[in-house]
């Protein structure tokens, strides 16, 4: 309300933070061959989950996606953190070591600008989804839309907590926190 921009740097307690940045998989020959799934953008990058343990066994998930297909869509905790292939290769939904949880993370729909958005608690602790791979894909009807198979992935690594990341210049872009903002603002990420 004040008109001034900020950056969050972090929340949290230490290793109760994590960040998953969900992409179009490597390998998915099925998705060069959707328009939809191709939009004109030359990133791979289609959305990002952020995870905040709030309790010993809650979880709080923000998941956003862009540039993808109007519709309904899954978003689910995979065994493994494989991207390379898609869903075929994250393995099965991850219901815990005991089979006593529940991998599906819920659903979110996509609205016709391409965006949609998740919001919720989980009844996960950080550690135990770091490494493991997130799925959101597209709840298909096959008489619709041909079967199509539309998804993103990406691998849930563990992120910096409240004060626990100093820097000012990213290590892999060399620009700043400010202008990274400004850079997905300009591209609609924001």
């Amino acid at each position: 309300s004040t008109g001034r921009d900020a950056i969050l740097r972090g929340s949290g307690a230490p290793n109760t933070a994590a960040v998953c940045i969900l992409e179009t998989p490597p390998l998915a020959p099925s998705l060069s061959s959707s328009p939809s799934s191709q939009p004109d953008t030359t990133s791979p990058v289609r959305g990002l989950a952020r995870l905040i343990q709030l309790s010993p066994s809650l979880t709080l998930l923000d998941l956003t996606v862009t540039h993808l297909a109007p519709g309904t869509y899954r978003v689910t905790l995979r065994c493994t953190g494989d991207i390379t292939r898609g869903s075929a290769s994250l393995g099965d939904v991850y219901d815990g070591a005991e089979g006593d949880r529940d991998g599906v993370l819920g659903s979110l729909v996509v609205d016709d600008k391409g965006r949609g958005a998740l919001v919720g608690e989980v009844e996960w602790r950080v550690w135990e989804v770091v490494g493991r791979g997130v799925c959101v894909e597209r709840v298909s009807d096959d008489e619709t839309d041909g079967g199509k198979k539309e998804e993103v992935v990406g691998v849930v690594a563990r992120s910096a907590g409240v004060w626990e990341n100093e820097k000012v210049v990213c290590g892999c872009s060399g620009k700043t926190v400010w202008e990274e903002r400004e850079e997905m603002v300009g591209r609609g990420m924001l």
